[in-house]
């Protein structure tokens, strides 16, 4: 990857539905060799997928945070595996110190919230959640979100 890929891994990142011309324009080249460019990021997995950030003001979601503490005999990657199977998991973290693990969810109201939490802690390897609602949200890249 040289300058001009960062430009344009810049440039996606800020909008990642910016023309290819407008892009071309702004790293001064034409657009084919920056289309031919932008492939090659997505091709090599530098550019896994395109997003769209979404207010969840506006969309009638919650997010929240939930902090997991495990049982002694459950590692990790054994949480993984049961966080994948619950749809509302958006993300998960392994940290150090305690907690364990931090997932974020997204789910339609507190109602639900409570349900998805609950799903979690009858795995009977949870000991114990502590969990944190969104209340408003900043993204470096996408600005206010909520």
């Amino acid at each position: 990857m040289d300058d001009i890929d960062h430009e344009i891994l810049t440039i996606l990142e800020a909008n990642a539905r910016t023309p290819v011309a407008d892009i071309a324009r702004q790293v001064r080249l034409s657009a084919a060799p920056v289309s031919r460019r932008i492939e090659r990021l997505e091709r090599s997995g530098v550019i896994k997928r395109y997003v769209t950030i979404v207010d969840r003001g506006l969309s009638g979601q919650l997010d929240a945070f939930t902090e997991i503490r495990l049982s002694g005999a459950m590692d990790t990657a054994e949480l993984s595996d049961i966080i994948r199977k619950v749809p509302e998991v958006r993300q998960f973290f392994t940290i150090a110190g305690d907690p364990d693990a931090l997932v974020r969810i997204r789910v339609s109201d507190v109602d639900h919230l409570q349900r998805v939490v609950n799903t979690m802690r009858r795995t009977g390897k949870v000991t114990g959640t502590k969990t944190l609602i969104v209340m408003h949200s900043w993204d470096r890249d996408a600005g206010d979100v909520s």
